[in-house]
């Protein structure tokens, strides 16, 4: 279940122990690989021939027990470090009467009530759609974003009178594959889903996010599929009349 409003406002994020699960395992979890690492470095030091066996070499030479506190220190940091970027990538989202507040990392985005004409999750991807078909605001698992749970949203959009969908995106038919150069798309967004396209390759999560909200300032609605292939549709505006 949603959390209970407090002061008119129900906030639904990761669980407490998720969270404290991912600071307790990964720093163990790094613990852990730094023992392998020095528990191996000797036998790895030995193979000749084997590229990159400097950093094993270096820890079979220091004393001990200097060696494995060095090992699993190393490992513990780095642990933390993957529990850091985990805990930035967490999407919180407060649901009220008048507004949505979606936050991740130290970036929000409020989107008011009166522009939310329906809100889904699909593949990974909390969506709040507005009255011209346009997405007003997009969280998505592959930009990064780790969702709460999908029932928990349901809940808090509909206890506060959100038009929940759950059949996913409504407007699923009208989007077509990109290719370079296909008629159709407004001025400069093929330029744009271009970029976009070069930014999925590299796996740039924030400049493909970015794309993303320009290409829904030319009414241009994208997402993608697990093979980084790119598909759009315009939004309500540019539909032909009898479509509206």
């Amino acid at each position: 279940m949603a959390a209970k409003p407090v002061d008119g406002v129900t906030v639904v994020r990761r669980e407490r122990w998720e969270r404290a699960l991912v600071w307790v395992g990964l720093p163990l979890a790094g613990a852990v690989l730094g023992w392998l690492v020095w528990a191996l470095a000797g036998w790895v030091a030995s193979l000749r021939g084997l590229p990159m066996r400097g950093p094993f070499k270096a820890i079979d030479a220091l004393p001990e027990p200097a060696a494995l506190l060095g090992c699993l220190a190393v490992g513990v940091v780095l642990g933390a470090v993957f529990a850091a970027v985990a805990e930035s990538e967490y999407v919180t989202v407060a649901v009220s009467d008048d507004e949505v507040v979606c936050t991740r990392g130290g970036d929000s985005q409020t989107v008011p009530r009166a522009e939310v004409s329906g809100v889904f999750v699909d593949d990974g991807r909390l969506v709040l759609l507005g009255h011209e078909a346009q997405e007003l605001a997009v969280h998505s698992a592959r930009e990064g974003a780790d969702l709460p749970p999908t029932g928990r949203l349901a809940d808090a959009f509909t206890a506060h009178g959100y038009p929940w969908l759950p059949g996913g995106d409504p407007y699923q038919d009208r989007y077509r594959r990109w290719v370079p150069d296909m008629p159709g798309l407004p001025l400069g967004a093929d330029a744009l889903l271009r970029a976009r396209d070069r930014a999925l390759s590299s796996g740039d999560k924030e400049e493909s996010a970015q794309l993303r909200g320009e290409l829904g300032r030319l009414g241009v609605v994208v997402r993608e599929d697990g093979k980084k292939r790119q598909f759009w549709r315009t939004t309500r505006q540019s539909l032909d009349p009898q479509d509206r």
